[in-house]
């Protein structure tokens, strides 16, 4: 099936699973830390950060408004706290490297970009958000470097739009079909727009999950998805928007170790009767 041809990252015939820490790790690196540990004993291939440049991402009247934080009273507090230093990414680094899981991140500016530069990480992100901001596209698409490209809130001109950029770069990425609302209603999932992307534009597909459940992803996987992205968190309680729309522990284990059953439960689609079967025939079987 083609979820399992090998994978455009690993060169292994399996689905390229990725643990979305995002901003969950609430700007301390104890916690980071601890979801990287909960990522690799699950199972997953990476995990994935966000990194923002504040002052060009937001305008400064949105950050002098009012916010009540845990850094303090307003926007840029709060945006700031969640922000991890070039220090604490070279910790994030050495860490991901002496435990053996890859990492990488999605920049929403072209200065975080650059910042990312300062790694030699596996893959690029381009957010739902980045999608539409084509000069922005460009400048990680002029890179070469394997790419997902997530497509949330994106209309099939824009997706195009994307696409001819990267191919006319020639510049591998694979789609994320995801639902942007966070958490994603289940009813809203609209998972058959793997297969449509799939033929529509001829490339590799995956899913970005927003759902507080295990399930759709699976579903995905069953669909051709060749990467599956979602969100973790230690415990869905703490600060941050996008905490209830994660999986903890528990949750990402069972779906990493059910979708690594997938290559072997769905076989190769062609018919066979087993050894086995053979003998239950001979016993059961009414013989014309």
């Amino acid at each position: 099936m083609d979820c399992f041809k090998p994978n455009f990252i690993t060169g292994i015939s399996e689905i390229y699973i990725s643990a979305e820490i995002g901003i969950n790790h609430n700007g301390d690196l104890n916690v980071a830390k601890e979801l990287i540990n909960n990522s690799k004993k699950a199972g997953v291939n990476a995990v994935k950060f966000q990194k923002r440049t504040i002052d060009i991402v937001y305008s400064e009247d949105m950050l002098s408004q009012t916010r009540e934080s845990p850094w303090g009273t307003t926007q840029r507090e709060q945006k700031e706290g969640l922000e991890f230093s070039i220090d604490e990414y070279k910790e994030i680094d050495s860490y991901c490297k002496e435990i053996g899981i890859d990492w990488y991140a999605s920049a929403w500016d072209i200065e975080s970009q650059d910042f990312l530069n300062n790694f030699s990480l596996p893959v690029n992100k381009i957010a739902s958000a980045m999608a539409t901001n084509y000069e922005f596209v460009e400048r990680v698409a002029s890179e070469k470097k394997p790419t997902f490209i997530s497509t949330g809130m994106c209309t099939y001109e824009q997706i195009e739009n994307v696409v001819n950029i990267f191919n006319n770069e020639k510049c591998e990425f694979v789609l994320m079909h995801t639902n942007s609302e966070y958490p994603s209603r289940e009813e809203k999932l609209n998972l058959s727009v793997i297969s449509t992307l799939k033929n529509k534009f001829k490339c590799n597909v995956g899913y970005s999950g927003h759902e507080p459940s295990v399930s759709p992803s699976l579903v995905a996987a069953t669909l051709g998805a060749v990467s599956i992205e979602r969100h973790v968190t230690l415990d869905r309680s703490m600060y941050g928007s996008d905490q209830a729309a994660s999986l903890e522990y528990q949750g990402l284990k069972n779906l990493v170790d059910t979708i690594r059953k997938l290559n072997f439960i769905l076989g190769n689609g062609e018919k066979e009767i087993t050894d086995i079967e053979e003998e239950v025939a001979k016993k059961l079987r009414y013989w014309e």
